[in-house]
Parts: structure tokens; C-alpha cells; sequence
């Protein structure tokens, strides 16, 4: 299945060693499907030829996720550092030692350890936010007729955009709130705005 129809197509697999210095073994695909001509590698040597060939077909819909992970999300715009991290080098000569084997102490390592679980939660929740925005954008499009600026995928005068659905929660969702006050959500900001009221009132007094 390519492109969500059957295709009839001829492939070659090879495992082969790749790389300069520090070889990594990949399988290569070698495709031939029609007059076009392809070669696929993979990292993962337990994936059959067939299902390379297949998770190829997806890249187009995993370059829009990114664009959109990218441009509206910000899903990667974290700013997570450690001065315990050290810098990374890229070419390393074959007898060279990884710069973060120099690291010893556990508090360094604690330290590295905890940057990459911000990074990587940051990522993941920005990843939730986009699926909720596609949840409401495919749930409830209908409901926002005047703010088609962009759809979802391809063109469609059904599904807007998360770019479209994110411009509309802006303008409207704390009018939402308001008029749903069983919301966890809008009994959490009610509560907090009466602590600050009550703050306030001490303060005054």
C-alpha cells in the first residue's frame, strides 16, 4: 500500500556498513515502481523490506506534522540547558573518546539527565497540544464557518487548520470558560482570581 492504494512495485534489500569512521550497519531498499527508482535506508534491521517501502509512504504526512510541530506550536523552541552538558562533537576521530564519557559526577549526571527529560517533555506536551487542536478542529470545524483561513491538510470546506483553530480558541476561549462554569478548568481560574481578590482586600485593609 503507497499512498492509500495498492501499487505494484520490485525491491532488493542489502545490509551494508555506512558511514566515515565509525561504521553503522543499515539496510538499504533498492525500489523500482514503474519508471521511478528509489533507495530507502533503515536504521531498524528487523523491518522487512515491504514495511520500509510502506513507512516511506508516510513522510509526507510526517513533514506536515513537523512543519506544524515547527511553525505553530513552537514545539521546538525550548530553551533547556546545563552548563554540566558538555559540547558535542560530531567528528569524533575513531579512537577518540565520546565527551560524555568525561563526565564523572553524579551531580553532573543528574544534572544532564534532567535537561533531557525537560527537553523531552516539552516536546511531548507540545505533541498533545497539536493532537488536541486536530481532535477539535475534525470534532467541531463546523462550528467556526467564519474562520476558514487554512485547512487541515488539503484543501476541504469541512476541517479547518490548527493554525485556524488555534486563532479561534485565542479569541474565544476565555469567553468559553465563562459560559461553562462546571469546567475543571474554569473552576481552577475562578479560584485563583477569588485568592487574588482576597489578597487584595487584605492588602487594601
Amino acid at each position: 500500500m503507497m499512498y492509500g492504494k495498492e501499487e505494484t512495485l520490485s525491491y532488493y534489500t542489502l545490509d551494508l556498513l555506512w558511514g566515515k569512521g565509525l561504521y553503522q550497519e543499515l539496510r538499504f531498499v533498492l525500489v523500482k515502481m514503474g519508471n521511478r527508482l528509489s533507495i530507502l535506508a533503515s536504521t531498524d534491521l528487523t523491518l522487512a523490506a515491504t514495511d520500509i517501502i510502506r513507512l516511506y509512504g508516510y513522510r509526507f504526512k510526517i513533514e506536515c506534522t513537523f512543519r506544524e510541530m515547527k511553525q505553530q506550536i513552537g514545539g521546538f523552541s525550548y530553551h533547556f540547558w546545563s552548563k554540566s552538558m558538555p559540547k558535542l562533537n560530531r567528528y569524533l576521530k575513531k579512537d577518540q573518546a565520546h565527551p560524555l564519557e568525561h563526565v564523572k559526577g553524579e551531580k553532573e549526571r543528574t544534572n544532564i539527565q534532567m535537561t533531557i527529560k525537560a527537553i523531552e517533555g516539552y516536546v511531548m506536551c507540545s505533541y498533545i497540544a497539536m493532537g488536541l487542536l486536530q481532535l477539535l478542529a475534525l470534532e467541531y470545524s463546523h462550528r467556526v464557518p467564519g474562520l476558514f483561513l487554512r485547512y487541515l491538510r488539503t484543501p476541504s470546506k469541512a476541517i479547518v487548520s490548527e493554525a485556524t483553530m488555534m486563532t479561534y480558541l485565542r479569541k474565544s476561549i476565555f469567553r468559553l470558560f465563562a459560559r461553562n462554569p462546571h469546567l475543571s478548568t474554569t473552576k481552577i481560574i475562578k479560584s485563583k482570581q477569588e485568592n487574588a481578590d482576597l489578597e487584595h482586600d487584605s492588602l487594601a485593609s
